[in-house]
């Protein structure tokens, strides 16, 4: 009788405990809860240095909101009056502090998805042994102490390739029709944004694609071929690279519309509309690829769960 007890309760055990170990495991691999809150703090402080960094160094600070003595407009109607008229009246200063904001932010940004990298392969390699011995454990943490030695040389090369990549969509800008000799800062300075959002972080984490013909050499080349020509994130990591670029480049483009039109606002000013379209296209593609990545996960995790249990039941009733 003891040893009947015995085999029964792991039955009921591994049914009752299959599905939780399948969703830490599967927490592990996607951290939802860290993903969602980073995405969110980056997002809003992006949204921050577009609208907000350029007019904080300006007469704003000094000059205060305007009132208007007959009444006709309220105090929040002056103020935003005035961040309007801030951010519109001089293009270049403008392009150059949401620059200067991207830029530290993509490099936070490009920082937590390369931990968040490494740590996807150490989970790879604990779930590819499942009782790693210490070798491997001293493996892993030489390779994180030989990484945080190589951060500010792997930043200084994503910068070098930020700079090349700004200059190439300088041109390609040119050639669409931008102008070339009226205003070619106000255009350089699009570029780097554009470069700065789409550029920086997979320069960072995916390292500069080489020419090299050795087997690391070829397999990076194919993986910037498949990501940012083919458009095929497989990862949660990947999609957090390629959709915010491609939403950057494509609201860049669309934000370039409106200066056609004959409104003569002062906000359609070159090169106003593609820098805030392409700041816009890449928050929401940040978003979408969070939402992606989020369903796919839980999917998989209910996928494992059904599993399980399956496999719970199946073994109970043999």
């Amino acid at each position: 009788m003891p040893s009947r007890k015995v085999r029964t309760t792991p039955a009921s055990s591994i049914s009752a405990g299959s599905q939780p170990e399948v969703s830490l495991e599967a927490g592990s691999f996607f951290p939802f809860a860290r993903y969602t809150s980073v995405v969110g703090v980056h997002t809003s402080l992006l949204a921050f240095s577009a609208l907000l960094l350029p007019t904080t160094p300006t007469s704003l600070l000094t000059k205060g909101v305007s009132l208007y003595p007959n009444g006709s407009a309220t105090a929040e109607d002056g103020f935003r009056r005035d961040i309007v008229g801030v951010l519109t009246e001089n293009p270049v200063r403008t392009v150059a502090w949401m620059c200067v904001g991207s830029l530290i932010l993509q490099g936070w940004w490009a920082s937590w998805l390369n931990t968040w990298s490494i740590e996807l392969r150490g989970h790879a390699n604990a779930k590819g042994n499942s009782a790693p011995n210490s070798a491997e454990m001293t493996k892993q943490m030489l390779e994180r102490r030989d990484w945080g030695n190589q951060r500010l040389a792997a930043f200084g090369r994503a910068i070098s390739m930020t700079l090349a990549a700004s200059i190439a969509f300088h041109v390609v800008t040119v050639l669409f029709g931008a102008p070339i000799s009226s205003h070619p800062l106000h255009t350089f300075l699009m570029n780097l944004l554009l470069a700065i959002l789409a550029v920086l972080p997979p320069a960072y984490v995916l390292g500069l694609p080489s020419t090299g013909s050795d087997s690391p050499s070829l397999v990076s080349r194919l993986t910037w071929i498949r990501l940012f020509a083919e458009l095929s994130p497989r990862t949660p990591i990947e999609r957090a690279l390629v959709y915010p670029a491609a939403g950057a480049a494509m609201g860049c483009w669309v934000g370039a519309i409106p200066i056609g039109l004959d409104w003569e606002r002062s906000w359609q000013a070159w090169p106003l509309t593609p820098a805030f379209g392409a700041m816009g296209g890449y928050i929401v593609g940040s978003l979408i690829a969070l939402v992606t990545s989020a369903t796919f996960a839980f999917a998989q995790v209910g996928r494992e769960a059904r599993d399980a249990q399956a496999q719970a039941s199946k073994a109970k009733r043999s």
